[in-house]
């Protein structure tokens, strides 16, 4: 069963916002009605939603809910770890309720980010050039280019 929105199954959108749940139980962080509704919309989309399109999904059902309160919950959201900021395109903070270990494919013309799992990429070794800056807790990949979708565009173009 999906949610009929970006075809992720029901049950992907449960576990990912149980995992929120208990993450903010853990660390102590109220569940607030209008937190659990930012996440919520964030968990049912795999689009890699801004804040701006958060705040728009979410408004439809919490109308006194303003831009400031999304900012502000998912900047604390992203910083206690339970979502992750995905590299900006075009100046736009995306977000990403998937906590499962992935990398990201980012479209340089449209802007898609899209999720890959790739256990290779999940065994790359940091460069011992690394260590003369810090210590390495994660790897997170992001590759970037232009989508199937831009491609064919540029195809049917030409």
């Amino acid at each position: 069963m999906t949610n009929g929105r970006d075809m992720i199954p029901q049950k992907q959108i449960d576990r990912r916002i149980q995992e929120f749940v208990e993450a903010c139980r853990a660390q102590g962080i109220k569940t607030t009605n209008q937190r659990m509704e930012i996440l919520q919309e964030l968990a049912r989309s795999e689009q890699h939603p801004d804040a701006e399109s958060l705040f728009l999904g979410v408004r439809k059902r919490l109308p006194s809910l303003s831009l400031d309160t999304v900012y502000r919950t998912l900047r604390l959201f992203e910083e206690r770890g339970i979502i992750t900021r995905v590299g900006s395109i075009k100046e736009r903070a995306r977000f990403d309720a998937n906590t499962k270990r992935h990398h990201h494919f980012i479209c340089t013309q449209c802007g898609l980010i899209s999720d890959f799992y790739s256990e290779t990429l999940d065994r790359l070794k940091p460069p011992s050039e690394v260590e003369a800056v810090g210590t390495t807790d994660t790897v997170y990949i992001e590759l970037r280019g232009i989508c199937n979708a831009c491609q064919a565009q540029k195809r049917a173009q030409s």
